[in-house]
């Protein structure tokens, strides 16, 4: 299988790091605080990061306005400027995914990542029909589909990217290492970069079967560490990179807790506890219980930031 072109090799490289998911903040009447949002990515900027996903899941992607995450990309774009990579999340209908791709190339977007579609009944061929719309709508930019279907089979992926070469990575979100070491060769390992959608904890393993990218919410509260993970893991140094693991492994235990429901609030209370931002989630989110968020403080006091 043929390599996408050779416009996309910047991306593809970009992709091959830590993808940082930034938290949207909300000011005490509800609305994104764009003031702090821009303190918040300059934070990540400095601290290293190269590449950013605006309205990711950490950035509460679902609980958006279109108008909010039109300004979550614009500002993220503006604070990144040259030197980042911007993958922006787009999803819901076609058109909508289309429209908010177009708004993000527009504005300066290298990629777009295509959140999992939430519809209830997606058949196999029909997902390769809407990442095929959004793609070919937008063949300027790199398009990254976000998977976490589990029966999802590798060969409707390499349909796709024979079909759209602008389709140059996968952020796959399946917790199970096995099957993507198979999703990814069935795919075409060398056709796509694979980032790890399951952020630290499942790097490792994700590591040891192809992938060279993990995405991480952890990296808003501490960037440092995130990124002495994929330095060990890019070195082949697993022992350093599972002592990171260690470092890191109650707080995404917290935030994998009762299927992943305080994900965004356990960094957000980190965030607020360190006085970086409010804690407020939105529905269907919750603040984080109180009973936790001593832990939360805690853990995120004890790391070098």
């Amino acid at each position: 299988m043929t390599a996408p072109k050779a416009s996309f090799e910047i991306q593809r490289a970009a992709l091959a790091d830590v993808v940082a998911i930034p938290v949207t903040p909300f000011a005490t009447d509800g609305s994104v605080d764009e003031t702090v949002l821009r303190t918040l990515l300059r934070r990540l900027l400095d601290g290293g990061v190269r590449i950013l996903t605006p309205n990711g899941n950490t950035g509460e992607f679902y609980a958006l306005t279109a108008a909010e995450r039109r300004l979550v990309t614009e500002v993220t774009l503006d604070e990144a400027g040259t030197s980042a990579t911007v993958l922006a999340g787009v999803g819901h209908d076609v058109p909508t995914a289309i429209e908010t791709a177009r708004h993000a190339q527009e504005h300066g977007a290298a990629m777009v990542m295509v959140h999992q579609p939430v519809h209830p009944y997606i058949s196999e061929a029909g997902w390769v029909d809407y990442h095929r719309a959004i793609a070919e709508a937008v063949p300027g930019l790199g398009v990254v589909p976000y998977i976490k279907n589990a029966t999802l089979p590798g060969a409707r992926l390499a349909e796709l990217g024979a079909a759209c070469p602008n389709v140059i990575g996968v952020k796959y979100a399946v917790p199970d290492a096995a099957r993507f070491a198979a999703f990814a060769r069935d795919a075409g390992l060398d056709r796509f970069v694979w980032v790890a959608g399951l952020a630290e904890p499942y790097a490792p393993s994700y590591f040891s079967a192809g992938a060279t990218g993990f995405t991480s919410g952890l990296v808003n509260v501490a960037p440092s560490v995130s990124l002495s993970m994929i330095e060990a893991l890019r070195s082949g140094d697993y022992p350093a990179a599972m002592k990171v693991w260690e470092q890191i492994r109650r707080f995404e235990e917290l935030r994998a807790a009762d299927s992943s429901a305080n994900n965004v609030s356990v960094v957000k209370e980190a965030l607020a506890s360190l006085g970086l931002c409010r804690r407020e989630v939105r529905p269907p989110s919750a603040e984080l219980p109180q009973a936790e968020r001593a832990e939360v403080a805690e853990i995120a006091a004890g790391w070098s930031i």
